[in-house]
């Protein structure tokens, strides 16, 4: 199951500021100057989540451990990065291994930073990342349909089958589109989804654009933030508006002063809290929750995972020894003031193997080791 987002984008574009401030630290060197950023960084971030407190606080639990979300900050790119141009050969290796693509776009005028094209045009920039990548996909998918073949004349009928998808893959590339406009065709099906996942094509990877801007406009957004959004609105993908530089002080700040600060600027929360809330969508992942007097628990399955699977992600002696699933929909608590108020109204229930997690189920399983 996927938890790592890769931070992307042109050199310069605030990748490494949102880093820092995702991770709270100073890992990754944020400075004025293309590829400050050489070996790629890795965070682990908590997930705002407000259900877990509400439950934490109906529990009495002791402690309250949030589920969490990985990032990675990854050496910008330029054109020619598919031929090795800059850090490409790099920078591609390391999105290869991602699961998700949060590309940063610089949506803002400042003469004291450099802009790698000379000017700011976000549209240019996700036009010239999203081309590198095709043209890797392109080359690595060409190289390895001469192979398929071979198998395929040697009467492998599962070469057959990933060529045809191949096949499809680079019909879309070559017409200048990404791979993940298969993802989108209803009639893609998860065995042909798991195909291509195995290619690991960089164009298949979910995408979230971020958009940087001054602090003046991030509330409202600009004139090239507007055009960011239609353009993510036009390929189902979402976008998020931040200014990095303050998103980088506030994950300086105490809890207890962050609010006021945030009220200061105009804003509700925090822009970090929506990356990470929109990353972990991205994903296609969702929160379940354990809860006791000792601990209130947020935990991480994929959209359609099976209640076993879930007890695997606790435990996996959970797993094999599943029984059953004691389950209280997170409404149900909340509105039965908890775990024995939702017993005495009938609205815990015994799940099987088969149930499927929802989003917010709180469990306690039952297993046999």
């Amino acid at each position: 199951m996927g938890f790592q987002c890769g931070i992307v984008g042109l050199p310069n574009v605030g990748k490494s500021t949102l880093f820092n401030a995702l991770t709270a630290t100073q890992a990754a060197e944020a400075a004025n100057y293309p590829f400050c950023t050489i070996e790629p960084n890795v965070g682990r971030v908590s997930v705002p989540d407000p259900r877990l407190d509400r439950i934490a606080v109906l529990a009495k639990s002791a402690k309250i451990i949030p589920t969490q979300l990985e990032f990675v900050d990854i050496a910008g790119l330029v054109r020619g990065a598919s031929k090795g141009e800059g850090l490409g050969n790099q920078f591609l290796a390391n999105i290869r291994e991602t699961d998700a693509i949060i590309h940063v776009l610089r949506c803002f005028e400042d003469d004291d930073v450099t802009h790698v094209e000379g000017s700011v045009d976000p549209l240019r920039d996700a036009e010239t990342v999203e081309t590198e990548l095709m043209l890797a996909d392109l080359e690595s998918l060409e190289k390895r349909e001469v192979a398929l073949n071979k198998r395929i004349r040697g009467g492998d009928k599962e070469a057959a089958q990933a060529l045809e998808i191949m096949q499809a893959a680079l019909k879309l590339l070559r017409e200048g589109h990404p791979v993940r406009q298969l993802l989108a065709q209803a009639s893609f099906s998860p065995e042909h989804r798991q195909i291509l996942k195995t290619m690991q094509l960089l164009t298949a990877k979910p995408v979230l654009y971020v958009c940087n801007l001054n602090e003046g406009e991030v509330k409202t957004g600009n004139d090239w933030s507007n055009r960011v959004a239609a353009k993510a609105k036009s390929e189902g993908n979402d976008m998020v508006m931040i200014t990095a530089a303050i998103e980088a002080e506030i994950s300086t700040l105490a809890e207890e002063d962050k609010p006021d600060f945030l009220a200061q600027l105009g804003l509700e929360e925090a822009g970090l809290s929506r990356v990470i809330r929109a990353g972990y969508h991205l994903l296609g992942l969702i929160s379940f929750f354990t809860v006791g007097p000792k601990e209130a628990h947020a935990w991480t399955v994929a959209k359609g995972a099976s209640a076993p699977e879930a007890a695997g992600v606790i435990h996996t002696d959970f797993e094999k020894g599943f029984i059953r699933a004691e389950t209280i929909a997170y409404d149900d608590f909340i509105a039965c003031g908890g775990e024995a108020g939702a017993k005495d109204a009938g609205k815990m229930r015994l799940e099987g193997k088969e149930y499927r997690v929802h989003d917010g189920d709180i469990f306690h399983f039952r297993f046999n080791l």
